[in-house]
């Protein structure tokens, strides 16, 4: 039985670089992956998800090399997405440390490879990631990195998931990324109350409010963030931080009501 929520600091690499970026756009530099999970192991931290957004750019398959580094120092469960197109790839993911894959252009080009994940490891380690934005006031969804809109509703997306065996849903806010002013609560909402398998929002969070609001008002099941917890600070200063346990069991609390 949980007792504390799922809060999962994402770190999005760009050619072994820890960046963070806003609206999938303008990434900034902040220093090295492999250190940033070394403090995260200090500050107690449940889960880690870590996202490729150059090997997804660029067609490259996952840097198992540096992946290899950030599992060995990790003391959490890792998720890894970015560049996954075949199955050879998750065991390989498996096998150097990673619990999760989380599977995003692929799941939408070749859907085959969610059932073999699923068979290979289970649902439980299979994650699909759905990118969402805004359009003539109706969401799109986007693989890619975002660059190439299609033609799926995030909720339509997320029953396809289901239907394919994953686990869990990553949803992901374009509109909101690195925005730091809150997720969107209609769209997390919308998706995690049309499937049954948890949905991990992201996109928006900039402090423990939007963390109570996306899981209580959003219905999601955990709530991710990037921005929040490696970039922070009114001169936006990098500082990895962590909420903490007083902060965990507020954020319980209210959930439990």
């Amino acid at each position: 039985m949980f007792t504390r929520p799922r809060i999962i600091p994402v770190l999005l690499i760009d050619d072994r670089d820890l960046i963070k970026t806003m609206n999938f756009k303008n990434p900034t530099y902040l220093g090295d992956p492999v250190n940033a999970v070394k403090i995260f192991n200090r500050k107690g931290i449940d889960e880690l998800s870590i996202l490729d957004i150059s090997a997804t750019k660029l067609g490259k398959e996952p840097d198992f090399e540096i992946l290899e580094d950030i599992a060995s120092q990790a003391f959490m469960p890792l998720s890894y997405g970015g560049g996954i197109k075949n199955i050879d790839q998750v065991k390989k993911l498996l096998a150097i440390g990673y619990e999760k894959v989380v599977i995003n252009t692929e799941f939408v080009n070749n859907p085959q490879l969610v059932k073999e994940a699923v068979a290979l490891a289970g649902s439980q380690s299979v994650v699909i990631s759905i990118d969402a934005k805004k359009k003539n006031d109706k969401y799109v969804c986007a693989i890619n990195d975002g660059k190439k809109i299609i033609d799926e509703s995030p909720v339509g997306l997320a029953k396809k998931a289901e239907e394919l065996g994953a686990g869990e849903i990553f949803l992901n806010s374009i509109d909101q990324d690195g925005m730091m002013k809150g997720y969107d609560i209609e769209l997390v909402k919308s998706v995690a109350d049309a499937v049954s398998i948890p949905v991990t929002a992201c996109g928006g969070a900039g402090g423990i409010q939007d963390l109570k609001r996306v899981l209580q008002d959003g219905h999601a099941h955990a709530a991710a963030g990037g921005s929040m917890f490696v970039y922070y600070g009114r001169l936006k200063a990098v500082l990895i931080t962590a909420p903490s346990e007083e902060e965990l069991t507020d954020i319980w609390d209210v959930m439990c009501k």
